[in-house]
């Protein structure tokens, strides 16, 4: 592929510093290009380069007008590079010049990945206004809660004002109605001021369907494959060196001229392509390059459904040098452990026994027979490190992929709430909340859109009906093109003065310190840990423990209190950090009369303790 400039911005319209606009558009196939000022009406003719791609130099543009192209002198399109749609996704584009934005964040140094604890925000619903502004005032919140990266869903232009983020059509326009590029760009700034890194959840492996012109400029979608969402990106067929220079320049964009720390690349395994060098390989390769340029650090995370090592592995090892990804299968294996239906992808997990594999493997299927997949399925990571994996009771996709959008609070008793907190906060992995589930929020986390298309709303109400068929679903699904559901996917901020919410983001609030704080949980060596499951009562141990520290997490999952024992450990004294039944964490306190012994203790049901050797 032809060399991808990494210092700076080179598709669609960019700005000299004689104020003097560039533009460059990519359409192989076009007899002709022309811009088109939407203010004048005045169109301008392009001169066709090398690759297929489209240039102009012009001073008659200027940061704010409007603009379109016309292809073959006929049908005229936004900017497929637009950085802003004030009308939408069907709406001229705006001409902006990012480096118009002050930075003040040169102090900020992105933390290391060991250190993240991420929170999950949609922009929309986050708070009553839905916008970058109104977020960055719940910035000290989570700077007390103890978060050190907010994760935010995908914020590429999409129809309407309602919507996940899944149907972007505009990759590098920031939704106008949260605030654009310059509200996400003060946003980033106010982050780094709290110590706070930002994470952008991406989607490079389809485009959603409304507004989606990027087809009338070029080959952007291969016909030879799918997507459970729609056409795949064309990364290796016929023009895709064009397609892969739109993708890698958006990825340096977010990081250069945005100071994102961290992508969260949306369903890999959903990315074709079968050419010699990959995709996420170019990407690490560029991403790699544009730190040595600037001496600032940038993660690559990935959402995979394979578990294949190959794409957390190193480029020099044949991989393609993500740097980590996220367990669905924790997820799993802990709402089984937990109580949770055996529906669905759920009938592959045995509960905690599962859970216990996943904290000593990772991946739970590393080479067995999965009934669900009906083949052998997995691979081994045993070199992998802790902070290579990412683990959550709850996200996005598990609420609001439930035909309800029932979120943990509604499905599990409070005490079992703090019990699977534990299990995620003190894992030997990097633990992921989502907004909200720190003070126990009971309302759901629906599927919402807003297409203007009656036939395309129609299609989508008949898929989510199909796609709840297999968890054997008893009624009908809210209507995500309502308002009603909208609202109710928002959380309700007065809930965190009221009792038991203020116990639960309390509770929380220690678990995250503690991890911050002790060794043994801080660090994560996944070496260093083993883990003890008593099947029958469905309690398991979690011992972790660097160099001299140890900890001991005891989870009970059952309605029961259960005895358990650690002989192997009698040579080391205990002592108790954090109790879960604690009546300060809006418990019953029974744990407080069942002291730890030599050879063990007895744990109160739906709970968790933590032991330690040392003095906190």
């Amino acid at each position: 592929m032809t060399s991808i400039p990494i210092s700076d911005k080179t598709l669609g319209v960019n700005f000299t510093d004689a104020n003097e606009a560039t533009i460059l558009v990519w359409a192989p196939e076009a007899e002709s290009m022309d811009l088109i000022l939407h203010h004048q009406q005045q169109a301008v003719p392009l001169t066709r380069i090398d690759y297929g791609y489209w240039s102009l130099e012009t001073p008659l543009l200027q940061p704010g007008d409007r603009y379109l192209f016309r292809i073959n002198g006929k049908n005229e399109f936004p900017d497929p590079a637009s950085l802003s749609q004030p009308d939408g996704v069907h709406g001229a584009s705006e001409a902006l010049r990012l480096t118009d934005f002050e930075w003040d964040d040169q102090a900020w140094t992105n933390p290391k990945l060991d250190d993240y604890i991420f929170y999950e925000i949609h922009t929309g619903t986050f708070t009553n206004e839905g916008t970058f502004e109104a977020l960055e005032q719940k910035l000290d919140y989570l700077h007390e809660l103890g978060i050190t990266a907010i994760e935010l869903m995908p914020l590429a232009q999409f129809p309407g004002t309602r919507n996940w983020g899944y149907d972007g059509v505009f990759p590098y326009a920031v939704q106008h109605s949260y605030g654009g590029a310059h509200g996400l760009q003060r946003l980033v700034n106010a982050c780094h001021q709290r110590q706070i890194a930002v994470v952008l959840d991406v989607v490079y492996n389809h485009l959603g369907p409304e507004g989606n012109y990027l087809g009338q400029f070029g080959p952007y979608i291969n016909p030879k494959y799918y997507t459970p969402w729609g056409g795949a990106i064309n990364f290796d067929d016929a023009w895709s060196d064009g397609v892969r220079q739109f993708v890698i320049e958006n990825v340096l964009m977010w990081f250069r001229d945005f100071h994102i720390d961290a992508l969260r690349l949306d369903a890999v395994h959903a990315l074709k392509d079968f050419g010699p060098v990959h995709i996420l390989q170019d990407i690490r390769r560029c991403t790699d390059e544009l730190m040595a340029q600037t001496g600032q650090r940038h993660y690559l995370i990935a959402e995979l459904d394979l578990n294949d090592n190959k794409y957390i592995a190193p480029l020099e090892k044949g991989g393609y040098g993500l740097d980590a990804q996220w367990i669905d299968e924790f997820h799993h294996a802990l709402r089984v452990t937990a109580g949770g239906e055996r529906t669905g992808y759920y009938t592959d997990f045995e509960g905690i026994s599962h859970l216990a594999k996943a904290y000593t493997d990772a991946f739970v299927f590393s080479g067995q027979f999965s009934n669900h997949r009906k083949r052998f399925f997995g691979t081994r990571v045993d070199d992998n490190p802790g902070q290579q994996f990412i683990v959550f009771s709850q996200n996005h996709d598990q609420i609001g992929n439930r035909m309800l959008g029932e979120r943990s609070s509604q499905l599990m008793s409070f005490e079992m709430q703090k019990t699977m907190a534990a299990a995620v906060i003190l894992s030997p992995f990097l633990p992921f909340l989502f907004m909200g589930e720190e003070w126990s929020e009971p309302h759901p986390f629906l599927y919402f859109a807003d297409h203007s298309d009656p036939e395309l709303t129609q299609a989508v109400r008949q898929g989510r009906k199909k796609e709840f068929a297999a968890f054997h679903a008893i009624g009908e699904a809210p209507d995500p093109f309502s308002l009603e559901s909208y609202a109710l996917s928002k959380p309700q901020w007065e809930l965190l003065t009221q009792t038991p919410h203020q116990q639960m983001f309390q509770y929380y609030k220690k678990l995250i310190a503690l991890r911050k704080t002790q060794p043994a949980l801080r660090h994560l060596n996944r070496r260093q840990l083993s883990v003890k499951v008593y099947a029958e009562a469905e309690t398991l141990i979690l011992h972790r423990w660097h160099e001299e520290q140890h900890m001991i997490c005891i989870l009970n999952f059952s309605d029961q209190p259960q005895p358990v024992t650690f002989p192997e450990l009698e040579n080391l004294s205990w002592q108790k950090i954090l109790d879960s039944s604690d009546t300060q964490w809006g418990g019953s306190g029974q744990g407080e009369h069942l002291p730890m012994t030599a050879s063990g203790t007895m744990i109160p049901s739906q709970s968790f303790q933590l032991y330690t050797n040392g003095h906190v």
